[in-house]
């Protein structure tokens, strides 16, 4: 460190002697002018050469360190990084946003090799929500439960198995999928509830399987495989594979077992945040649900990435909806149509209602549902 210092110093000695040479062969320049002309401008060479001199002088300035931060630096004591963690940056890049979360991934990453994985499923799933996606890969075998599904389910609105999960990934008093319907029939687990969703049309806003499909079949644009985004339990999933149609889901657990409930359904959970790029390849989707999973909430330039990898995904001729997004009427007006119009998709339905519950009130927010075609081709 001394020598280091020492180093530091000397190069700033000459910087600055350098700097004061210039100036002086500059000004006895001048002096010896025998004209009385204007003073000239300084030569470009000159500038850059002085330019190049401070920058010099700022960059090492910044990396010398004071008296101040090397004492405290040497109070510090950093964390240990986790063996398999400086193993796996061998094999495979961490995902940029890890490095802001360093005590997290630490965590995350201190584990026994060869055994079995720490319960920490919460933990993993909040560096997700943080942007360190994908996690880094680990070398222990995952936890499983004593019993096991022993037959494909006969529909994807039966019951759910209850002893098929691992509870204890999971803070909230409920312990059972016949609890979480018992506690809130709106989270996607009351099957009951679920088996009539996506069926029916109440209002404007609704879009029934049945209007999508015909929609569809009128333009002669066939629906055989799309994306839910934020899906939950996988209901749209469901009810279109009663229509034969594949539906892939992206979910995020928060606190009670949607992944594993779309699984046990006998659909596919994606494990995916928002942020994410869609892990599907280009142009092979023919339909892209998004709802309530996005909304006002979301960055809107977060947003515009979102809505572009859609149109990445899609095929020429498939179809974005947008089904209850949400937002204040004054920003739906200002902010989400224009950046939905930048997609330049055709309009097949665009209805938009007050949100009448506590918070719509209070917000002065409204719905919008919309059902976008992309152009056949561009």
């Amino acid at each position: 460190m001394i020598r280091f210092t020492m180093g530091l110093n000397m190069l700033l000695l000459l910087a600055m002697v350098a700097t004061n040479i210039l100036s002086l062969y500059h000004l006895s320049s001048n002096l010896q002018s025998k004209s009385p002309a204007p003073v000239a401008a300084i030569p470009d060479h000159l500038l850059r050469q002085l330019h190049t001199i401070r920058a010099t002088i700022n960059h090492l300035t910044r990396l010398q360190p004071t008296t101040t931060e090397t004492t405290s630096s040497a109070k510090t004591s950093h964390p240990t990084i986790p063996s398999d963690l400086l193993i796996y940056t061998h094999i495979s890049p961490i995902a940029s946003s890890c490095k802001d979360h360093p005590d997290l991934l630490y965590q995350y990453m201190n584990y026994t090799p060869f055994s079995l994985c720490p319960n920490d499923a919460l933990l993993a799933e909040s560096l997700i929500l943080r942007g360190c996606h994908p996690l880094p890969r680990r070398r222990c075998f995952s936890r499983t439960t004593s019993t096991n599904p022993t037959s494909l389910p006969t529909s994807p609105f039966g019951t759910i198995p209850e002893n098929t999960v691992i509870w204890s990934h999971y803070t909230s008093n409920c312990k059972s999928f016949t609890c979480l319907a018992r506690f809130n029939s709106e989270m996607g687990f009351d099957m009951k509830v679920e088996k009539s969703r996506f069926l029916e049309y109440k209002s404007d806003l609704d879009l029934p399987i049945s209007q999508l499909l015909q929609l569809s079949k009128s333009a002669k644009s066939v629906i055989r495989l799309a994306l839910d985004i934020g899906g939950g339990t996988g209901t749209f999933a469901a009810q279109m594979k009663l229509q034969n149609v594949t539906v892939i889901t992206t979910t995020m657990n928060l606190g009670a077992p949607y992944n594993e409930a779309v699984a046990l359904r006998g659909l596919v959970p994606l494990h995916v945040p928002l942020q994410q790029r869609l892990p599907v390849f280009d142009g092979v989707v023919d339909l892209v649900r998004c709802g309530h999973a996005v909304n006002r909430w979301i960055p809107v330039a977060t947003m515009e990435f979102l809505f572009f990898d859609v149109d990445r995904v899609l095929r020429g001729g498939g179809y974005f909806w947008l089904d209850h997004f949400f937002s204040k009427r004054m920003d739906l007006d200002k902010v989400f149509t224009p950046l939905i119009g930048k997609l330049g998709y055709k309009k097949v339905k665009w209805a938009v209602a007050n949100k009448t519950d506590t918070s719509g009130l209070k917000n002065w927010e409204v719905y919008l549902t919309a059902l976008l075609q992309k152009p056949v081709s561009r």
